[in-house]
């Protein structure tokens, strides 16, 4: 399996309503995009404090680093970006496989 972990840095001023249809979007993709079986989300939160400014999280769960690559160019994801991206500050995206 793949997970594909990111983070992000909304842009001021973003609400509450865009954000949660920014994930949304983002979990529709799941039964729509082969290969990838999972996607959860949720905001910061601990008390540690060693987000950098990162307010929101997700992680996708792919069942093969070839999904990944596959999910990537995919047009279903182009479209998510083109609604998420024009929100965003700032992004961190990590993968790695277990």
């Amino acid at each position: 399996m793949t997970r594909h972990f990111g983070m992000f840095q909304f842009k001021e001023g973003v609400s509450n309503a865009e954000i949660k249809n920014c994930f949304e979007t983002m979990k529709a993709m799941v039964g729509e995009i082969p290969g990838l079986l999972d996607m959860e989300y949720g905001p910061y939160d601990s008390t540690e404090g060693l987000n950098d400014g990162f307010t929101h999280g997700f992680i996708m769960t792919f069942d093969s680093p070839e999904s990944r690559e596959a999910y990537l160019p995919h047009p279903i994801h182009e479209k998510v970006k083109d609604v998420v991206i024009p929100q965003l500050e700032r992004v961190v995206v990590f993968d790695f496989n277990v």
